[in-house]
């Protein structure tokens, strides 16, 4: 019998590329399979990209989106160790204005950035990357 090889932990997979300027400017250009940092910034997060969403007790709102699905690549970044964990204050700030601009409440964004700022640390250690598992 043939087993596949997955990953859990995602919930959803963007539909096309989607670019923004993050103010990460790392020291040289950082490219991934589904995610590349230049060094002006600029992250591309690619097509078919699979993230979480917002994570812990938050509830997944349109204006929440757009602000987990970049920081989960910034995350995920850290985590491997392709860029460096002092950029996670910058990365949860990122969160917290990107959610802003979608229209989520000051002391909603506020919570936000307070809840990553406590509980986010294990996400970019890198013994916590999602294992590979097997079925059947």
């Amino acid at each position: 019998m043939d087993r596949i090889e997955y990953r859990a932990g995602y919930e959803y997979q963007t539909a096309r590329d989607y670019r923004v300027w993050t103010g990460i400017r790392p020291s040289a250009a950082v490219v991934t399979e589904f995610i590349a940092l230049d060094r002006d910034g600029w992250i591309t997060i690619r097509s078919a990209y699979a993230w979480d969403g917002p994570s812990g007790p938050a509830i997944d709102t349109k204006n929440f989106m757009r602000g987990s699905l970049v920081h989960d690549a910034l995350y995920q970044l850290m985590r491997e160790g392709r860029l460096p964990q002092q950029h996670r204050d910058t990365a949860d700030r990122l969160l917290q204005r990107m959610c802003r601009e979608d229209g989520m409440s000051a002391i909603r964004a506020w919570w936000v950035y307070q809840g990553v700022r406590f509980g986010g640390g294990p996400a970019i250690d890198p013994i916590n990357d999602n294992p590979i598992l097997t079925a059947p």
